[in-house]
């Protein structure tokens, strides 16, 4: 993978810009440590930080193919298709990377050439005789597309940070963004950047600056029709998919791994990819985190009924991977809050972020690319919410039922006049609103597909934000098989009787696991990504909350009630007794995530506009 950023002002030449455009793309460096370019036309610069993984000899960014010059942060897993097919066109190639051939793609097809990609990208490319530049995210929003528009020009960037380098762009938070962070956060709006102007280019859209303006388009979107095949042939077509996928995404010419938990879905890719290399004559190596003194403070409940280390140990060695597993303490998970959100440029997950910007920084020190089961649970419906009546057919978000609680928190007069449950509610409804479903489906049947909009456009979105972020800050690339759009188009319209086959969550995943791993592993119940179990964790950051509060700098106050906070201390969150997102983040959490949104305040300092 690596960091794109760009500038491009039809009223301005932006020929005494060179600092800027550098400073943009050392901004994030972090995103592509292996070498560095610049491009500069007419109104026009670009920027690329590379991580080299394919053909690192060659390759360099931007790269130029007669008219059109491309930055591109990605990885195309259908590149030798496509490459015979530019051949046979009369097309030639100097490398052997994706990138060259994805510009061949444009030049030949221009923006249609969306339709043709297997892979997970987003990338610009300036056409020097028209002026314009054309703007394209994955379908799945794996890799990150940020734009700030002004008049006559536009930024672009993979993280916000590069905004900060460029003097057409302030820092503003406005009341919409404010409220997206306390009601929504660690989740945002599609599209929304929360910074006051800046917004992201869509999963599946693509967009063309030019003398016109700014234009975009949905080039891709889910769609309803008739599952014809009977359960063998959808297990037998699923099962292809997903093997399909993860042996796509296995081409490396650096150093790969996997992600191993125990869980089904790691268990599936890691098994898949550990054939694979044995099939060459290799060994696969596997990774799993956890947590100091997890095993005695470890309580089974119904959401997490076991641990997950002794179903790594087993999974290791029934696929014969060189495994190494990674302890983190509470200290440095606690210290990690901050480096964790300025890797994301916003608040997040709280430990769930800081664990794994420290997981992948220890991966990085062997491996350049890691291998993930993440992502299975939207597409072929995991969670509890696909599961309970009371959460299908809620209103709003199901993992975000502590909207009033949050908005109890919220300092007088923020809301202005508008209502947060309608505030979340719309949010929900916007993404639904264009549902595609077929006539004649019942109520049940409709409400699994909004559900699968939910959990694709926000849920997903969010865990791949942090993925994306949290290894990206180390430079290391991390590829998600199941968020595979075939997959993705395939699961959408799979009855739900064949995915909970058996009457259990992704029970048709399960089916086809049965012939890669142990029966036990392919049936055993869905754990969640792994949490510390230890209450020195909770401790320390209760402190470090009380500690910033009493602080003549703090920030927060800006944004909530000084007396709701201060009984959130006297009580020590107990006052707050909804998650405050999803079952992964409870009372340490939300201490977590407000320590995260008042260094936010103060490092990135945004001038509020409310």
């Amino acid at each position: 993978m690596c960091g794109i950023a760009g500038w491009t002002d039809l009223r301005d030449s932006l020929e005494e810009y060179e600092s800027v455009i550098k400073a943009m793309g050392d901004a994030i460096a972090h995103r592509g440590p292996d070498a560095a370019g610049e491009f500069y036309d007419r109104g026009c610069r670009l920027a690329h930080r590379r991580l080299s993984v394919i053909d690192p000899e060659n390759g360099a960014q931007p790269m130029t193919y007669g008219q059109y010059t491309i930055v591109y942060n990605g990885e195309l897993y259908n590149t030798p298709e496509l490459r015979r097919k530019l051949k046979n066109l009369g097309h030639t190639f100097d490398t052997a990377s994706d990138t060259e051939v994805l510009l061949h793609s444009f030049s030949e097809w221009g923006g249609d050439c969306l339709e043709k990609l297997n892979g997970i990208y987003a990338f610009a490319v300036w056409d020097r005789v028209k002026r314009s530049l054309f703007m394209a995210r994955d379908r799945a929003g794996v890799k990150p597309f940020f734009y700030y528009l002004y008049n006559g020009g536009m930024l672009f960037a993979s993280e916000i940070k590069a905004f900060f380098k460029n003097p057409r762009f302030t820092p503003a938070l406005s009341r919409e963004g404010a409220l997206s962070l306390v009601l929504l956060g660690p989740a945002r709006k599609g599209g929304c950047g929360v910074f006051d102007g800046v917004e992201e280019l869509r999963p599946g859209e693509c967009a063309v600056f030019d003398e016109n303006g700014f234009r975009k388009r949905i080039y891709w979107k889910l769609t309803a029709a008739p599952h014809t095949e009977s359960l063998d042939e959808t297990a037998e077509h699923l099962g292809w998919l997903i093997r399909d996928s993860t042996e796509r995404q296995l081409v490396s010419d650096v150093p790969l791994c996997t992600f191993l938990s125990g869980g089904l879905d790691s268990s599936l890719i890691s098994a898949i990819a550990a054939k694979k290399y044995r099939d060459e004559g290799k060994q696969l190596s596997t990774w799993s985190i956890d947590y100091k003194d997890n095993r005695k403070n470890f309580v089974a409940s119904a959401f997490q009924p076991d641990e997950d280390a002794p179903w790594i140990v087993k999974m290791s060695e029934f696929i014969g991977s060189e495994h190494t597993n990674v302890v983190i303490d509470s200290p440095a998970l606690a210290d990690a809050l901050v480096p964790a959100m300025t890797a994301r440029d916003l608040p997040g997950m709280a430990d769930v972020c800081s664990s794994l910007y420290l997981f992948c920084g220890e991966v990085k020190k062997r491996f350049t690319v890691a291998v993930s089961g993440e992502c299975a649970d939207e597409v072929l419906g995991g969670y509890p919410w696909y599961h309970k009546p009371e959460l299908l057919y809620a209103e709003g978000f199901p993992w975000a039922r502590s909207t009033a609680r949050r908005a109890e928190l919220l300092r007088p007069g923020l809301l202005g006049g508008i209502s947060p449950a309608g505030y979340v509610k719309d949010a929900a409804d916007s993404t639904v609103k264009d549902m595609s479903y077929l006539d004649g489906e019942s109520r049940e049947e409709i409400a699994r597909r909004r559900m699968f909009l939910l959990n694709f456009y926000w849920f997903m979105q969010t865990l791949l934000d942090r993925k994306d972020r949290c290894s990206m800050a180390h430079g290391l690339e991390v590829r998600v098989p199941f968020c595979d759009h075939r997959i993705a188009e395939y699961a959408y319209n799979i009855p739900w009787e064949m995915k909970a086959l058996n009457g259990r969550e992704k029970g048709l995943v399960r089916r086809i696991a049965e012939r890669y791993m142990p029966k036990d592993v392919a049936w055993r119940k869905k754990s969640p990504y792994p949490k510390t179990h230890n209450p020195s964790y909770g401790r320390i950051v209760f402190a470090e909350f009380t500690r910033l509060m009493s602080e003549p700098g703090c920030r927060l106050t800006e944004l909530l009630d000084k007396s709701r906070i201060g009984e959130l201390i006297s009580t020590e969150g107990s006052s707050f007794s909804e998650n405050w997102y999803g079952q992964l983040m409870t009372t340490p959490q939300m201490f977590a995530y407000l320590i995260q949104l008042e260094m936010w305040l103060r490092i990135y300092d945004p001038a509020l506009l409310f």
